[in-house]
């Protein structure tokens, strides 16, 4: 299994941006995909998106299709997820996720990853 640490996370105001970050740990990160999910208060975690173990396919919710870009550098051992034109309904922990192989049609199940990094706060203000 692979350690995963998040940050990014902070307060900005709506229509703002932020990159998360998360840095993983091992040598076989590029053997797998990454996802992103969020939890807001009072409600269930949900799917953001994910980006296959190559860096050649993703995939979004569609609350944040063309607005959220996932990308990663398996030489760095790290994955991102850009967020722009920020929305008060962003403001969630967002947390990283690694499955092993795991085929991309499977990544919007939670279930589905084995490591998950401890979340990073976003805020927005309207």
């Amino acid at each position: 299994q692979v350690q995963l640490v998040e940050s990014g996370g902070g307060l900005v105001q709506a229509g703002g941006s932020l990159r998360l970050s998360c840095a993983a740990s091992g040598r076989t990160f590029s053997t797998y995909t990454m996802g992103w999910f969020r939890q807001a208060p009072g409600k269930e975690r949900e799917f953001v998106s994910a980006i296959d173990w190559g860096g050649s396919s993703t995939v979004y919710a569609d609350s944040v299709k063309g607005r959220f870009t996932i990308s990663r550098d398996n030489a760095k051992n790290t994955v991102y997820l850009q967020i722009n034109t920020l929305k008060p309904d962003d403001t969630a922990s967002y947390y990283c996720a690694a499955g092993l192989l795991l085929a991309l049609p499977r990544t919007r199940n939670a279930a589905n990853f084995r490591s998950w990094g401890q979340g990073t706060q976003v805020t927005v203000s309207s």
